[in-house]
């Protein structure tokens, strides 16, 4: 019997400010950081955690190992336990070169997920020239587009540049640190990965009640006493008239 999607995990880029990262929260690199994320948390709830803990050398590089006639995305496969596979499901969203959807899949990829993919759409790669550039596309999860843009524009307009990256000057984040705070984001993501909150501790009010439903001559007997209502209220205004 089909009973529809389950959810095993999830994660947001929101939660990415206990990892120290609170702005710049909808750019490529935080998407990789989301995908990393929900990798490590889903491969941590299934005991695979420790087996698959997928490139922490951050090269971008698409990494794939072949096993028993099968290709694996990952960089081992153990001969007990295989890695969990993940398929993409982009939705409605876009599928350009580039797009972040593809960063949150190579951060659940170097997170140990066994997803299917190639180069092609990452950032650094020539569709002409059919060749990759892991070079580049390493420098995008890293926030090197973010960090050129910053020092360009403080440069050249810098009120532009206060007014347009107002939240990273409140925190402190300029463009030079940008790859480090990428860098200890993706540590601390590996150290601690679970949910913030456990939905243990949830405790639901169990005095509250839902109010139980009129009848059909109920709603009818309610609604005649708000006319009668309205009929006295017309009358006494008219008597003082």
């Amino acid at each position: 019997m089909v009973d529809g999607d389950r959810i095993l995990c999830q994660a947001q880029s929101t939660e990415l400010g206990r990892y120290g990262l609170t702005v710049g929260l909808k750019n490529y690199a935080a998407a990789y950081c989301t995908g990393l994320l929900c990798a490590r948390r889903l491969l941590q709830k299934v005991g695979l955690d420790e087996l698959y803990e997928g490139n922490t050398e951050v090269d971008a590089e698409v990494v794939n190992t072949e096993y028993d006639g099968k290709t694996y995305y990952v960089e081992e496969v153990d001969d007990d336990k295989r890695p969990f596979r993940a398929l993409l499901d982009v939705g409605c969203k876009p599928t350009t070169t580039g797009a972040r959807v593809f960063g949150a899949l190579k951060g659940a990829a170097d997170g140990g997920l066994d997803v299917p993919h190639s180069e092609k759409r990452f950032p650094g790669y020539d569709r002409d020239a059919k060749e990759y550039d892991a070079d580049m596309h390493r420098e995008r999860i890293f926030g090197g587009h973010v960090s050129e843009y910053m020092e360009y524009l403080d440069e050249e307009d810098n009120q532009k540049y206060k007014e347009h990256f107002r939240t990273f000057i409140e925190a402190g984040v300029d463009g030079d640190g940008l790859e480090e705070l990428y860098e200890s984001v993706h540590e601390k993501i590996r150290e601690d990965p679970s949910p913030g909150v456990s939905a243990k501790s949830f405790s639901p009010d169990k005095s509250f009640k839902n109010r139980a439903k009129l009848t059909y001559d109920e709603r009818k007997a309610a609604v005649e006493v708000k006319k009668q209502a309205k009929r006295d209220e017309i009358e006494a205004e008219d008597d003082d008239e």
